[in-house]
């Protein structure tokens, strides 16, 4: 929501997706009954941020460059976000693909799942144990996207003084409520006090059909994954890690590549973000023009960094099964959207995240062996012998220390994998990664270390509620 309130008169205002003003223009009293843990389980479809980072994330990156004359047929307000985002100036637009609309779906989700919390801490709460478990990690998630994008990267060294974002764990009935934002320390504490008590309580068994828009077991080990690397908790990481993964051979669990490149583009782009795919572990569908265009950005996947990862030499020796699509620059991509469904948790990113929690405590064997397990199912005529890593190879390649050049690998393979879908900027913010920008004709910008225009603006509303706006 633009201004942080929590209050819900109409749960159809949420699931619309309307805005603040919505909310107050709708009478309480109009509230839909719920009654049973089969609705609250259903009002929880709702606790998830319908809104949409890909654009603005994406532009962001270092995955994009100017294509020239692209943009001409996309929506031109969302065209705008991408210009403003690639420079990295404060976006103007509060429509959908924006930052304030990311912001208020994902304080939306947060009031739902309040308001779900209500019905599960009635009389009978005992037997709503898994819909409240499910809305702890609901707001657990929004919360994290929020204070990731809006806040500075979590530093233990910083963290406690850093502004964060308003934690909002209640209902409020006051339109007027005032809110602070506490600091990225606070922030992160109530993540991790939602993540777990929710880990202990959600059951799959209560998800009749759709588990993987809800946040079933393995996504809940998923998104703890994704924390706590954030934190720097790297045991926790390579826990949860295994959790999400049992037994398997995490070969088995990703999305073989290989084999996905051989279909049709028509049935890749319906492919990838469906619940047929063993990969997806959260999908959720959002309000957004990106899916339909995301190729058609003046800044985005064009000749250089296409020609960067996907038509030069890599680490393996081999060559990615990604294949770009696109009869030219300004057409770029991979099939992987036409629907309004997205992935927001993946077995790749896991298996990424435990590779990086491994070497980060310096096993590289253990890291090494989980990225041969992403190269078997994404490089074509993919042999063992020719294409596996061994750290005499990594360090060859890379010019790095064995441990760095295992880091620098897991970012690698993470960041082609994810491209055009806007987690490269996660972590470039977790890493503090410099970026930069060029335009036709002379623009050229570099984002550094501790820069400023990392933290995306706040909405310009919060000022009336007492918040200070990020500096620039």
């Amino acid at each position: 929501m633009r201004k942080l309130i929590s209050y819900i008169g109409l749960m159809a205002a949420v699931i619309s997706g309307a805005g603040c003003k919505k909310y107050l223009e709708t009478l309480p009293d109009n509230r839909t009954v719920i009654s049973t843990p089969k609705q609250v389980s259903q009002l929880l479809t709702s606790a998830y941020p319908h809104g949409s980072y890909m654009l603005f994330c994406e532009a962001m990156s270092d995955n994009v460059e100017d294509k020239g004359n692209a943009g001409i047929n996309v929506d031109p307000q969302t065209f705008l976000i991408n210009i403003q985002a690639y420079k990295y100036q404060d976006v103007e637009n509060v429509n959908q693909d924006s930052p304030v609309a990311y912001w208020d779906s994902a304080y939306a989700a947060i009031a739902v799942a309040n308001q779900a919390l209500e019905y599960c801490n009635g009389p009978d709460s005992a037997n709503y144990r898994a819909q409240k478990g499910e809305a702890l990690l609901c707001r657990a998630y929004a919360h994290f996207m929020l204070v990731t994008l809006f806040a500075k990267a979590y530093d233990p060294a910083t963290a406690a003084s850093d502004p964060g974002i308003p934690y909002v764990t209640w209902v409020s009935k006051n339109v007027f409520a005032k809110y602070e934002r506490g600091t990225v320390a606070s922030v992160y504490q109530h993540i991790e006090d939602d993540l777990t008590t929710g880990l202990q309580l959600i059951q799959d068994k209560v998800y009749d059909n759709a588990p993987l828009f809800h946040f079933n077991i393995v996504a809940a080990h998923a998104f703890a994954t994704r924390f706590y690397l954030f934190k720097r908790d790297y045991n926790k990481v390579i826990l949860h890690a295994g959790a999400a993964m049992g037994n398997a051979d995490p070969a088995t669990l990703i999305l073989d590549k290989v084999a996905f490149y051989n279909q049709t583009y028509t049935n890749m782009s319906y492919y990838y973000f469906s619940s047929g795919n063993k990969n997806n572990l959260l999908l959720q569908e959002v309000k957004s023009l990106y899916n339909n265009n995301y190729y058609n950005y003046r800044f985005g996947l064009g000749t250089e960094v296409n020609n960067y990862f996907f038509l030069a030499r890599n680490v393996t020796g081999g060559d990615y099964a990604m294949t770009t699509y696109g009869s030219s620059p300004q057409y770029f991509n991979f099939p992987k959207m036409t629907t309004n469904v997205i992935g927001l948790l993946s077995m790749e990113e896991v298996l990424f995240n435990r590779a990086e929690a491994y070497a980060r405590l310096q096993n590289n064997a253990a890291a090494i062996k989980d990225l041969n397990s992403w190269i078997s199912k994404s490089i074509k005529d993919y042999d063992p012998n020719s294409h596996n890593l061994t750290e005499a190879k990594l360090t060859s390649y890379y010019g790095l220390d064995a441990n760095r050049s295992v880091i620098e690998a897991t970012l690698e393979f993470k960041q082609v994998t994810f491209m055009q879908e806007g987690l490269r900027w996660f972590d470039i913010l977790r890493l503090n990664i410099p970026v930069t920008h060029t335009a036709f004709p002379d623009f050229s910008t570099t984002l550094v270390a501790g820069d400023k225009r990392r933290l995306l603006q706040l909405p310009a509303e919060v000022v009336n509620e007492g918040m200070a706006l990020n500096p620039r």
